[in-house]
């Protein structure tokens, strides 16, 4: 028997153990929001799973080789098969929650049986401490391979489905060279190797496929027909056309659509620009889309715009897609733009320039990751960047359908120091959407819009800031790191919604 290769064996298994945890966690969080609760709960369903695994293994007593074969290939069937099954299951049925924690059950109960299995087979080779210190710190080692490769290579280069499909390959493959490396444990290893062919062969097929099995999918999740999909590290992302225009999505929520796009742009920008003291220097935190720079840039004034928005994919997307280009004016090739793909916390406490107007632009806070954004801690580093007779504006969700969500923001944002605005404008495909002014102290007015704008005028510039009763002030608590309540706030509103 080979020692080195059955280590190969221990390291690869355990790789792709931790490959179908993160795919499946991923996939959860892209479909169903809120990435901590579907990650907390996909991890801890696949870790009390594997202890089931580990426990079953005890009361397999004879045939041990054949049945670490035989869990192999299981392994490798649901796990190579697990993204491609959970997109359907999505598309088609109202049973993807069944099928996600189904799949983490059986898939975690399968790799908790490998080690336990692998340990016995190797029993007679090794003293016991050895055994157990080098087939564990070869698992470990596999986990750290597979976290590191996940969201930096795989997950941008192959995106969930080929990437889970690939380590069922890779599965299927240790399930057939086992054929050779424990064949004298193997009464009659023919039949397996039969099995595990077919389903390497079956899986090489779907990997070769992969690429068209999810444009399938997101052709039905999609109202309008997939023009790009493309993942980057953050996110997957989603260009979309129809009748009216086109959209962006990112892991399914729609960031804007071609053909209003201009009301909700048009009201985060322009109540700010108007209100600051001067204008020479901007800050745009979040919409590397591009669509906000187009009007800031519209002011003449205007010598500096910096925009910064973490994932480059999108960058590289609103200069390098035509369409896009076109719609955002190509303001992101404007001599006066500097694009800066950064965390914006991270750059904010870097730097110590002054700014006149910032635009913060960031997507709605559905996730703990985005609602540190929201809080008072962030708020403050954006105060110590706002010049003195400077002026911010954030988007703030809809006062409508997450009333209180808005309201916290606002909140939040008081709480940091600002003097603030609330206000609102209807945008057809979000609804009603909020916004809130802030500045050091109440601004006054310092120039006119400017001219060619579609959406605002003076007498709906003036408007904006009324409220009817059913978007009016609730009270809220204020948003910090340490409790993150605008996320939970969020995710109670828009569940009513969907």
């Amino acid at each position: 028997m080979n020692r080195t290769l059955l280590y190969v064996t221990v390291l690869v298994i355990a790789t792709c153990g931790l490959i179908y945890e993160l795919v499946v966690g991923a996939l959860a969080s892209y479909l169903l929001g809120d990435s901590i609760t579907q990650f907390s709960t996909v991890i801890g369903g696949y870790l009390f799973a594997m202890g089931i695994g580990s426990y079953l293994s005890r009361y397999i007593e004879r045939g041990v080789a054949q049945r670490f074969v035989e869990v192999e290939l299981a392994v490798a069937l649901l796990g190579g098969l697990c993204a491609p099954l959970l997109f359907l299951t999505f598309t088609l049925t109202d049973l993807f929650r069944v099928a996600l924690y189904g799949s983490v059950i059986a898939i975690g109960t399968l790799v908790g049986l490998e080690i336990p299995l692998l340990l016995r087979i190797l029993k007679d080779q090794l003293k016991f401490k050895d055994l157990v210190s080098q087939v564990l710190s070869l698992d470990y080692l596999g986990a750290l391979a597979a976290s590191v490769a996940f969201p930096l290579l795989l997950v941008p280069k192959l995106g969930l489905v080929r990437t889970s499909l690939l380590f069922g390959v890779l599965n299927a493959g240790v399930g057939l060279w086992s054929t050779w490396l424990l064949a004298p444990l193997l009464g009659n290893p023919l039949r397996l190797r039969i099995k595990a062919v077919a389903l390497t062969v079956f899986l090489l097929v779907g990997f070769v496929l992969g690429d068209r099995l999810t444009t399938f999918y997101e052709d039905q999740l999609y109202a309008d027909d997939v023009v790009h999909a493309s993942s980057s590290p953050y996110q997957r992302i989603i260009l979309t056309r129809g009748k009216r225009g086109f959209s962006l999505f990112l892991n399914g929520n729609l960031q804007f659509a071609s053909i209003d796009e201009y009301r909700y742009h048009e009201s985060l920008v322009h109540p700010a620009m108007v209100r600051a003291g001067k204008v020479e220097r901007v800050l745009i935190l979040g919409g590397g889309d591009g669509l906000a720079a187009r009007e800031v840039l519209r002011y003449p004034d205007v010598r500096s715009v910096t925009l910064v928005d973490l994932d480059p994919a999108i960058t590289k997307l609103a200069t390098g897609y035509d369409e896009l280009a076109k719609l955002n004016g190509r303001s992101l090739t404007d001599p006066r733009m500097r694009v800066v793909n950064a965390d914006a916390m991270q750059f904010l406490t870097e730097g110590d320039e002054p700014y006149d107007v910032v635009v913060v632009d960031f997507p709605d806070p559905n996730n703990f990751a985005l609602g540190k954004l929201y809080t008072t801690g962030f708020y403050k580093l954006l105060k110590k960047r706002l010049a003195p007779d400077g002026v911010a504006v954030v988007q703030s969700t809809s006062p409508l359908f997450a009333r209180r969500s808005f309201w916290c923001v606002a909140t939040t944002l008081k709480a940091a120091g600002y003097w603030t605005e609330p206000y609102h404008a209807l945008v057809p495909s979000f609804g009603e959407w909020g916004y809130v002014l802030v500045a050091h102290e109440a601004p006054a007015r310092h120039r006119p819009l400017p001219q060619g704008l579609a959406f605002l005028d003076e007498p709906t510039l003036e408007s904006l800031t009324r409220f009817p009763p059913d978007m009016g002030p609730l009270p809220a608590e204020v948003n910090r790191l340490n409790n993150q309540v605008l996320v939970h706030y969020y995710e109670e509103e828009w569940r009513r919604w969907n």
